[in-house]
């Protein structure tokens, strides 16, 4: 199992044939549309933000 998410299709033009870069980790490059894009996972969001309560 690999340890990596990998995206369903290319944030540029949606096309599905995406392969992992030689970059880096995260880095993954479309065919469709020859783009190459990072992913990188920023952290957990808190819970519910401390705005104003509805109501």
């Amino acid at each position: 199992m690999s340890e990596r998410a990998a995206p369903f299709y290319c944030p540029y033009c949606g096309d599905e044939d995406l392969r992992p870069s030689e970059a880096g980790h995260g880095a993954w490059e479309c065919a469709a549309c020859r783009r190459a894009f990072r992913l990188s996972f920023l952290g957990l969001l808190a819970g519910p933000s401390a705005g104003p309560e509805s109501g």
